[in-house]
């Protein structure tokens, strides 16, 4: 290529999920999809934080897991939404680093989380006498922060590496966000050894943290066979079973999406397998967790019937005076 096709500071035009003339329903459903998220997450977040039965390590891990969703699904949607309507999609160099920055931290980060939150389980069923001892309130914050600690170190690593590729003529990212293996197929320059290393890191990265999960449920269920109390058996195969959906949730899309080589997938394939991670799951994460979770239903019973009473003390005092 010729030095003068290349650009640096040019803006990048995002494609988006659909067309301007036959997407409003599409992202009408990702608007409510993304609402439902919002308010999930943050009510679960507010319920672990303000009351003090769920100031456990399983919730406290759980509030970070719901922060992280609701971080992932506001940097993708709001930006997707407003292209739409608007009809202005591009995006500034300095914008696409920090979505690919985010969006890297966070995915690393949960990743992180969930084979801690199988450590914390592992630890709760099969030593539950060593557990209030060994899973502190110390030991719960230093593992919420090494989540989000290694999630940005990576993420730093991988985004600066990439963005400091120039791009040619082309601006168009085939994409509704600017995503690593889609920016670099707009790249002058050889980016065959950054593909590579992706690859392998990534097969290494989520092998590891799988595997570790794996093992602790492996070692979860062999001690559950073996409990007498029915009762126990119930709680801990319906605590585990949530955790199991989501790390579900998580790890079979992005193991398609990042451990395979670029060019094995098609552009729609890897855009409907984000839209699923980073749209559909932090949606379904706070649904799977307080359905099936007796101690937050009752919590946000509580809660709601609080607000009630609020109501009806301040109506009655409205129409008293």
């Amino acid at each position: 290529m010729k030095p003068e096709n290349k650009s640096i500071t040019t803006d990048f035009i995002l494609l988006g999920l659909f067309d301007s003339q036959d997407g409003g329903v599409f992202i009408a459903i990702i608007l409510l999809v993304f609402m439902a998220a919002t308010a999930g997450n943050s009510t679960l977040v507010l319920l672990i934080w303000s009351n003090a039965n769920l100031h456990t390590p399983m919730y406290l891990l759980l509030s970070q897991l719901s922060l992280m969703d609701l971080t992932l699904i506001s940097t993708t949607v709001p930006k997707m939404v407003v292209d739409f309507f608007s009809g202005h999609r591009a995006i500034s160099r300095v914008g696409c680093g920090a979505q690919i920055f985010l969006y890297l931290t966070l995915g690393v980060a949960e990743c992180v989380l969930l084979t801690l939150m199988a450590f914390d389980r592992y630890l709760a069923i099969c030593s539950p006498l060593r557990y209030p001892i060994l899973m502190t309130h110390r030991v719960c914050v230093q593992m919420a922060a090494s989540s989000w600690v290694g999630g940005i170190l990576v993420s730093l690593i991988y985004t600066t590496w990439v963005m400091h590729f120039s791009t040619c003529d082309s601006k168009v990212i085939h994409h509704f966000y600017c995503e690593v293996m889609a920016l670099l197929k707009l790249a002058c320059e050889d980016t065959s050894t950054y593909e590579k290393v992706v690859l392998a890191a990534s097969i290494v990265f989520l092998l590891i943290l799988f595997g570790l999960i794996l093992t602790s449920y492996i070692l979860i269920f062999l001690t559950v066979l073996h409990m007498n109390s029915s009762e126990g058996k119930k709680k801990a195969l319906a605590t585990c079973s949530s955790h199991l959906c989501v790390v579900t949730l998580y790890f079979a899309p992005t193991m398609v999406i990042y451990m395979n080589p670029s060019s094995s997938l098609s552009s729609e394939v890897d855009q409907h397998l984000s839209v699923f991670y980073a749209i559909i799951t932090p949606m379904l994460n706070p649904l799977i967790y307080s359905l099936r979770n007796k101690e937050v239903m009752g919590t946000l019973r509580k809660m709601l019937g609080r607000c009630i009473i609020i109501k009806q003390e301040r109506l009655l005092i409205r129409l008293i005076f």
